[in-house]
């Protein structure tokens, strides 16, 4: 997988059910703003929240909505549930799984290692691994990547760490392994991408997608000045609505740019005004500025 993917939102309508029409038009307006592939059932599609018939109904919409590659997030903490997950949004229309690392019970590389090589024997589909320390407070070693890197049908990782350092190392590990390393912070796209990462899956990229493909097409024609400029206009986008406001932020910030998606799932709530207003000095900056 390269380009630039987006972990798409999930929209809901007053009832708290899936907006599918809004969903669809959210795919067609990330597709014309030059997205490379889409990601449903990520955390910014607050996949924790959503029943397991929920993310195969979400596959479903997105897959029938784009001809782009579609990378469903099948990770639950178990392994039966993963696998099931897995199977049904392979039916749907995936065409990869992204799973992340269970965390409950703190298990180690070696076990998480086992886990992945088991559910890539089995599953329909390429599988690309997903650390996210953020939230499993714990990181997928770079040495346990390149591991699993060797089966054929582990695809590659989203990388969320946000350390340049382990972004390299993964690129220097896999080396010549059919893997793909992409880049899960929006803070450092730019940098990974000139280390040799081969793309992103970026929570920013759901809020402004023209920015955020642009990066990898200046990358991608050796334009490295401009990509790193690119990305240094979004930096503070992409902390307002990560590190700052999250999933909530996402949200608000699309109603911003027009393009409402309905309010987050219990027990996250949408953004106060206060919260909103500074969004949207954030958002006007980097859009319009």
């Amino acid at each position: 997988m390269h380009g630039t993917g987006v972990p798409i939102v999930t929209p809901f309508d007053e009832s708290g059910s899936i907006d599918e029409s809004t969903l669809t038009d959210l795919v067609r307006w990330l597709e014309g703003a030059g997205i490379d592939f889409l990601v449903p059932c990520g955390s910014t599609g607050e996949a924790p929240l959503l029943t397991p018939d929920e993310r195969v109904r979400l596959v479903e919409i997105v897959s029938e909505a784009t001809d782009l590659p579609v990378v469903a997030g099948t990770g639950h903490e178990g392994f039966d549930p993963t696998l099931e997950t897995t199977v049904r949004a392979a039916e749907a229309g995936a065409d990869a799984a992204l799973v992340v690392t269970p965390s409950y019970y703190g298990s180690d590389d070696e076990v998480l290692a086992a886990y992945y090589r088991d559910l890539a024997d089995a599953s329909p589909i390429p599988i690309y691994l997903y650390s996210v320390p953020k939230f499993t407070d714990r990181a997928l070693s770079p040495d346990t990547a390149a591991a699993l890197a060797t089966h054929d049908d582990i695809a590659g990782i989203k990388d969320s760490s946000g350390s340049l350092e382990s972004l390299q190392r993964l690129v220097r590990l896999t080396r010549g392994e059919e893997f793909s390393v992409l880049v899960g912070s929006g803070s450092v796209y730019a940098a990974g991408l000139a280390i040799g990462a081969d793309g992103g899956v970026l929570a920013v990229a759901n809020v402004a997608p023209e920015r955020a493909s642009a990066i990898y097409r200046a990358h991608r024609d050796d334009r490295a000045a401009e990509a790193r400029s690119r990305n240094m206009d979004l930096v503070e986008l992409n902390r307002a609505v990560t590190a700052r406001y999250g999933v909530p932020g996402v949200k608000a910030a699309l109603s911003l740019r027009e393009r409402p998606v309905g309010t987050p799932r219990r027990p996250l709530r949408p953004l106060d005004d206060a919260a909103v207003a500074d969004l949207e000095s954030v958002l006007a900056e980097t859009i319009e500025g």
